[in-house]
């Protein structure tokens, strides 16, 4: 292929591209603004977030494989427009089922997006810089989750809630149009079936799993989520027999056969649950222990996002000396010190505590998620990129599904004991906080041990 670009442009146009999913982070700041101005009761607010996330995460793995049978940049452009077009919806809607239907347009813009964009940029430059294109990649994913909130801040304080899917307009359709310096490679695979079947069980499996997840919490009591548990369970079954047919399955179920593969994805789900946790529960500590302002909160939370950065950079420069298998367990380390760290703040606890243990947290987080990446990356052929780069968001999206449920009713229950056993509310809630911590970090030091006791050999690189 003839190179009249440069690699790196082509490469930062990708991650601006990409930028805009992990920028989805400002919408929680929105959240309440959306709740006033639809007079919405406060359970209702959770849609906004099952649309998205449930649109994108079940669409992931098919998009995938649409990018590894039609070409990675022609999705990756279809889902910037798809993404300005949900944007665009979600901030001129009248009503909240508008915002809604928006929400769902830009979980279709996000999966076609992000399901192709790691192949894309792999593409770009030899297999040897695989792993420091990755790092990029996800540095430039941690750069939007840490800006979304203080952008998101700004933005509804000074135009109200519908500013933060505007801002994102101008960023999609720039990336669109400087998309004409990404050349347009061969096609990597000669495959030319797809299976449709297999993909409505997947996303039918996927839909039911994190929608059985996502209202285990909610007002529907346990019948609802087993009922849906059961289905998933059905879609699951049905598509392993449908892909053990198919002679050119969506994902090859033997990929799961091996321990070392089926071991690694495992753990991606672990961490995200474990890490999750920071997201969705140290902003409460923020406000109700420590007392800070919800600009100076955020700018704490922010520096774990800003450790994911500096985690994902360095990573790329040392996994060409360190195996990406012992990167990953290095990752999961730190990101379990960093949690039990957290399990340690207490009311008195410096803000620059605070925030050394949220930068150990993300710089571990930071670590796993580049080595994760590569070791699924290199285990599949190349001309299956897309379903590895997809594979490696779903695995993510379930462990945060499941981590904002599970930790949330974590603390919930052990908040409503201490209340029970005579602690204050600020205390029931801090006592709460620690043991939820500890338990998410005792979960992950669990993960190291079996990770360390498990006989297995390592994937070589570039196999």
């Amino acid at each position: 292929m003839p190179r009249r670009y440069r690699p790196e442009t082509a490469l930062l146009v990708i991650g601006l591209g990409t930028l805009a999913v992990p920028l989805d982070t400002a919408v929680n700041i929105a959240m309440p603004s959306i709740t006033r101005a639809f007079g919405l009761a406060l359970e209702d607010i959770r849609w906004i977030v099952v649309a998205y996330v449930l649109t994108y995460a079940s669409l992931m793995l098919v998009f995938g494989k649409l990018g590894d049978l039609l070409g990675y940049r022609s999705i990756f452009r279809i889902g910037l427009a798809v993404s300005a077009l949900g944007f665009l919806a979600c901030a001129a809607a009248p009503s909240y089922g508008l915002v809604l239907f928006g929400r769902i347009l830009q979980g279709i813009g996000a999966a076609l997006t992000l399901s192709c964009g790691p192949a894309l940029a792999t593409s770009l430059f030899d297999e040897g810089e695989r792993t420091r294109v990755l790092s990029f990649y996800a540095a430039a994913t941690a750069v939007g989750a840490a800006l979304g909130p203080l952008a998101g801040g700004l933005l509804v304080e000074r135009w109200g809630w519908a500013a933060v899917f505007w801002f994102r307009v101008p960023i999609v359709l720039a990336a669109l149009v400087l998309s004409a310096l990404i050349p347009s490679a061969a096609k990597p695979s000669t495959a030319r079936t797809f299976d449709a079947v297999g993909a409505a069980l997947l996303v039918a499996w996927m839909s039911a799993l994190l929608l059985a997840c996502t209202l285990l919490s909610g007002p529907f009591g346990l019948h609802v989520p087993l009922g849906l548990g059961v289905l998933s369970l059905a879609m699951l079954a049905a598509f392993l027999a449908r892909e053990a047919r198919s002679r050119q399955p969506l994902v090859r179920p033997a990929l799961f056969r091996d321990r070392a593969f089926a071991g690694m994805n495992a753990a991606s789900i672990a961490v995200n649950f474990a890490a999750f946790g920071v997201l969705i529960l140290v902003p409460y500590y923020l406000v109700r222990i420590a007392g800070l302002e919800a600009s100076a909160g955020g700018g704490v939370l922010a520096l774990g996002a800003g450790g994911m950065v500096v985690g994902a950079w360095l990573a790329g420069r040392i996994a060409r000396r360190v195996r990406v298998a012992r990167l990953a367990l290095l990752g999961i380390v730190v990101c379990a010190a960093g949690l039990a760290t957290i399990a340690a703040w207490t009311r008195g606890t410096p803000a620059a505590v605070l925030g050394v243990s949220l930068l150990v947290q993300g710089f571990g987080l930071g670590l796993f998620q580049v080595a994760y990446a590569d070791f699924v990356t290199a285990a599949l052929p190349a001309a299956e990129r897309g379903v590895a780069g997809s594979l490696t968001m779903v695995t993510r999206t379930m462990g945060v599904v499941a981590g904002a449920t599970g930790l949330s009713a974590a603390l919930a229950h052990l908040e409503a004991a201490a209340l029970a056993a005579g602690a204050s509310p600020a205390e029931a809630f801090l006592a709460g906080f620690r043991s939820t911590f500890l338990g998410a970090a005792a979960g992950l030091a669990l993960v190291v041990v079996l990770s360390l006791l498990r006989q297995r050999i390592p994937l070589r690189r570039g196999t």
